[in-house]
């Protein structure tokens, strides 16, 4: 279908009248004007393989831990007085148990509440990382547990369409001249796969605000610029006078293809500030209107249509326990905003013990799921489906590529490097626990694993956030050592001969880079994964082929996560405007912790330290590594603004 239409076209005689071709409102001098403007718990588990008992482990109020060296250390939280491991402990200097006593604590020492930013409309403040921390399993349901109480003493309400106040995307981007990424960067967004060649230069129908007139008018208007949804635009006459330069959502109902008036019955009329300029309003849009752009005749209806959801409420999902990642429960589809999902727990009595992903998370999936492959997952105290309550078809879920495990294939105890889902800025040494049925495998970060096993995480064989032994090193992100190993700087090679384990071959992994658009610097909307019904203002500031380091604009560094470039949880500018959905807007600098510089000192200094150590060759590579196996380091480099296929692992060779 064309994304242009020539505005040549003209309307039926029958609709003309006292309109002339273009819709323009006869007799507008004798109406008078003022200059007005506005811009718009029984379980069914499996047996988890015990620990090698040769790993000395702590206790700590009954959770077991391993170590390798055996230290452990006790540390008390200065925010809410916890006492725990202190390798546990989040941040260098281990004053804090979660990044949300931290937050907390900088906030009440400088006056000013980070919380306060989370607040919406009639529901209280929550931590931001309530629950998916880096902390022992006792803190986290402690914390979780306190939360929940909160919850209970105060009215709860959606994280639905509530004004951010004080923050404006287009002042934001205009004042430090920023880019967003566009919109065909999100196929899983509303438009994101029929954005056509909308651009700077087409032109649009919109209501004119420079005008009082008793009824509502229109004028065409160009975009000067696009930022996702939103366009920066400049009605027709003004030139490069900016004056009256307004930002709106393209995908409004106050924006229409050029003819719409006509056809529509609607008057068009110029705004005051130029309407002396010509006497002859026809002539001057058909000399600036031939051969421009518009937008598609049916646009409204192809927005509408995409952003029709074929999850409704009431619908039951098994989704990941927020609280033990290693099992799955039921949960019922409580409400649906531009396709994320608010999934209440099923045995939830209140409705408060809730989960939000978007539909085509790797997190949710259909009934029965979880037996099919062998997934650890916990029974529901309900024996039947409340009323109204009802499967969604299997269907409705993401596809995962099929893969040929009957070859050579993942095993049991293989080493690899993956995304910490309990902190995402972090790639993690990491060991294959367990493999599972249809390519899903269950994954373990080394160093902190609990003795049951409650803290692996499933990955599925193509996933985009587990790579090969090597792939931090090639491509010069910092990879996180397991906690407690003391013989820094961390080697692959020492280490597999110390744990007498091998690699995963890196030939079983995905090596597929699509063509993205995204490029370092870009603005969009994206989920704070540890606080996963908060969609942020955000940055991309690294990209490594198809992974992009997330950053959230005023929040520190450490805060930042690695993303797939194809993640349902990233949105292009305007996405919460368009949904209803509520925006984080950058935090304060009054917000910031307290002991920001410092932290940001030491980290700088500890990436400069990583950094320095000279890399292996690869001669040095191939005369160190086990059974006689070969590697060779292929071209890598940092920031790649990669878009294709691309060779950015350590290639085995036979």
């Amino acid at each position: 279908m064309e994304n242009t239409k020539d505005l040549t076209e003209h309307t039926s005689r029958a609709e003309r009248k006292r309109r002339d071709s273009f819709g323009m409102f006869d007799g507008y001098d004798s109406c008078s004007e003022d200059t007005s403007s506005s811009s718009s718990s029984d379980e069914s588990e499996e047996e988890v393989a015990p620990l090698p008992s040769s790993l000395p482990i702590i206790k700590n109020n009954g959770q077991v831990y391993t170590y390798p060296d055996g230290k452990s250390g006790m540390a008390t939280c200065e925010m809410c007085g916890m006492v725990g491991v202190r390798d546990a402990f989040y941040s260098k200097t281990k004053r804090f148990c979660s990044v949300s006593c931290s937050r907390s604590y900088s906030s009440n020492s400088k006056k000013a509440s980070i919380l306060a930013r989370l607040q919406v409309a009639g529901k209280p403040p929550t931590k931001k990382a309530k629950v998916l921390q880096k902390q022992p399993l006792v803190a986290k349901l402690a914390a979780y547990a306190q939360y929940q109480a909160t919850l209970q003493n105060q009215a709860k309400t959606k994280a639905a369409a509530v004004p951010v106040e004080g923050f404006s995307w287009g002042n934001y981007i205009n004042s430090n001249s920023f880019t967003a990424a566009p919109v065909t960067c999100f196929k899983h967004a509303p438009m994101g796969t029929c954005w056509g060649d909308i651009s700077e230069g087409v032109r649009v129908e919109v209501p004119n605000t420079d005008c009082s007139l008793p009824t509502k008018v229109f004028w065409i208007a160009g975009i000067v610029k696009l930022a996702g949804y939103n366009a920066l635009l400049r009605y027709e006459g003004f030139e490069n006078d900016s004056s009256l330069d307004f930002w709106c959502n393209v995908c409004g109902s106050d924006i229409h293809p050029v003819g719409w008036c006509a056809t529509s019955g609607k008057p068009l009329v110029p705004p005051r500030t130029i309407q002396h300029k010509y006497t002859n309003w026809k002539a001057f849009l058909v000399k600036r209107l031939t051969g421009a752009k518009t937008l598609p005749p049916d646009f409204s209806q192809k927005v509408s249509e995409s952003m029709q959801y074929p999850f409704k409420t009431s619908m039951r999902v098994e989704v990941v326990d927020k609280t033990h990642l290693c099992r799955t429960r039921v949960a019922v589809v409580e409400s649906v905003i531009g396709g994320r999902l608010r999934l209440v727990y099923e045995e939830s009595e209140d409705k408060n013990d809730d989960f939000w992903c978007h539909m085509y998370s790797p997190l949710i999936h259909h009934i029965g799921w979880s037996r099919s492959i062998g997934h650890r997952f916990k029974r529901s105290d309900i024996t039947k489906k409340q009323d109204g309550h009802f499967d969604a078809p299997p269907h409705l879920f993401m596809k995962v590529k099929e893969v040929d495990a009957a070859g050579e294939w993942f095993k049991e105890g293989m080493k690899l490097e993956a995304i910490d889902p309990l902190n995402l800025s972090a790639i993690c040494v990491a060991t294959i626990r367990k493999v599972l049925a249809d390519g899903y495998l269950m994954i373990g970060i080394d160093g902190s694993e609990a003795a049951d096993g409650s803290d692996w995480f499933c990955y599925h064989a193509t996933s985009p956030s587990i790579f090969p032994v090597g792939f931090c090193e090639i491509n010069m992100i910092e990879l996180t050592p397991p906690r407690g190993y003391a013989k820094l700087p961390f080697k692959w090679f020492d280490y597999l001969r110390e744990t007498d384990s091998i690699a995963a071959p890196v030939k079983l992994f995905n090596k597929e880079v699509p063509n993205h658009g995204f490029h370092v610097g870009m603005k969009l909307e994206a989920v704070d994964l540890m606080e996963p019904r908060l969609v942020c203002v955000a940055t991309v500031t690294r990209i490594i082929h198809r992974l992009l380091r997330i950053h959230f604009d005023g929040w520190e560094d450490e805060y930042d996560q690695w993303v797939d470039c194809e993640s349902p949880d990233l949105y292009p500018v305007g996405w919460c405007q368009l949904t209803g959905y509520q925006l984080q807007p950058p935090a304060p600098q009054s917000s910031r912790d307290s002991q920001s510089s410092s932290s940001k000192q030491k980290k700088k200094a500890k990436s400069q330290q990583y950094k320095g150590h000279k890399k292996m060759t690869s001669l040095q590579l191939k005369e160190e590594l086990l059974d006689g196996e070969e590697y060779s380091f292929l071209q890598g480099a940092s920031d790649q603004e990669s878009n294709g296929s691309a060779s950015y692992y350590i290639k085995q060779e036979p």
